[in-house]
């Protein structure tokens, strides 16, 4: 059985004053001029996970202007272990809430009802541009194979803006930092472990694929400060660096994905803007394919945008292999005719804009 979303809903969010979606297994083509709130449903569906969703956004940001009445989104999560109703929201841009089959349950719960991955197309400059979306990208990858890697994501940071704070307040006493520099080394050393394992489970995915998009060679690297199994030890002895900048500079929080075109050996940053994409796109269905082997269901996956860069081959095949998966892919263009390739094996949303508010038509 496939992981799905089959029903969603929301009530004013974004530029959606009320919408409402009752949908299969199938993939989901969302179509639709620019600006008329096709993302705004991607973005919503990303909040079934922890987190800020796929436009990192506050709560307040994803009000419908200019009511900022709050807003709400909820559905119906269809997979293995079962139906889960789940609904997310805000008051007046207070901080988010969420209840899973009519219990308050914390965001990390999120994570142990569906796993869910997205691309979009800021992410098309993920080679090119600073190492935290990089983070950011394998973060969410790891998620989908080991929920508590949010835990210990939260856990870790919280130790360290307390130690950043210690720095910036000069404060010199190593009584002060040996428990946090703890706690930032045994959660650390988690993320390490957690990032590692994703890396290995979709480098075999990978290898173990006839896909028609490039392979990618990939590598932790764990940033300046080479830290390997002493983080502790590190962060003691960079103190008096650290002090000096205001800010902790070693650890996970430091760490970059580096990428290369196998076939090619050419490092992701130096291959064409296509090259890149498609990097990208085989990591995403990588990720499918490892989660699939490993827990019996691939990820929901959110594409926005997904066409662009691709050629006509690539684009059909990434089709063909999403409906191989059984993947429940969400996907965005301005035309229908984009998925044309998919034919009845998805289910097509028209999204409008009228009056000020998106429309949503099904079929």
């Amino acid at each position: 059985m496939s992981l799905a979303l089959t029903e969603l809903s929301l009530s004013h969010f974004r530029s959606h004053k009320a919408a409402r979606l009752a949908l299969d297994h199938r993939p989901v083509a969302i179509h639709g001029l620019n600006g008329a709130g096709k993302t705004n449903i991607l973005e919503a569906v990303s909040l079934f996970s922890p987190g800020r969703g796929l436009r990192r956004a506050g709560a307040g940001e994803m009000a419908r202007r200019p009511e900022l009445l709050g807003w709400k989104v909820q559905g119906t999560v269809v997979g293995p272990a079962g139906s889960q109703h789940v609904e997310t929201w805000s008051e007046a841009g207070a901080a988010r809430q969420v209840r899973i089959n009519d219990k308050a349950a914390p965001q990390i719960a999120l994570g142990q009802i569906a796993p869910i991955i997205w691309l979009v197309p800021a992410m098309d400059r993920l080679w090119i541009e600073g190492a935290d979306g990089r983070r950011r990208f394998l973060d969410r990858m790891t998620m989908s194979f080991i929920p508590d890697h949010a835990e210990a994501a939260l856990t870790y940071e919280k130790a360290m803006r307390e130690r950043n704070r210690l720095l910036k307040d000069q404060v010199s006493d190593p009584g002060w930092y040996g428990a946090l520099e703890a706690q930032m080394a045994e959660a650390g050393q988690v993320l390490h472990s957690n990032r590692l394992a994703t890396l290995a489970h979709l480098t075999m995915a990978q290898a173990q694929a006839e896909t028609a998009f490039p392979v990618a060679e990939l590598e932790l690297v764990t940033g300046e400060g080479d830290w390997g199994e002493d983080l502790r030890r590190a962060l003691a002895q960079g103190r008096s660096r650290d002090m000096v900048a205001g800010r902790t500079l070693v650890g996970p929080h430091r760490s970059d994905l580096s990428a290369r075109y196998a076939a090619k050996g050419v490092a992701a940053r130096d291959c064409s803007t296509g090259e890149q994409k498609a990097l990208l796109v085989s990591l995403i269905l990588a990720n499918a394919r490892a989660l699939s082997g490993l827990i019996g269901v691939p990820p929901i996956l959110l594409l926005d945008e997904v066409a662009a860069h691709l050629d006509t081959m690539r684009r059909a095949a990434l089709y063909d292999e999403i409906c191989a998966l059984g993947v429940q892919a969400w996907m965005t263009g301005t035309e229908r005719s984009v998925f044309a390739d998919l034919g009845s094996r998805a289910q097509f949303v028209t999204v409008a804009e009228h009056e000020g508010a998106s429309t949503v038509v099904q079929g």
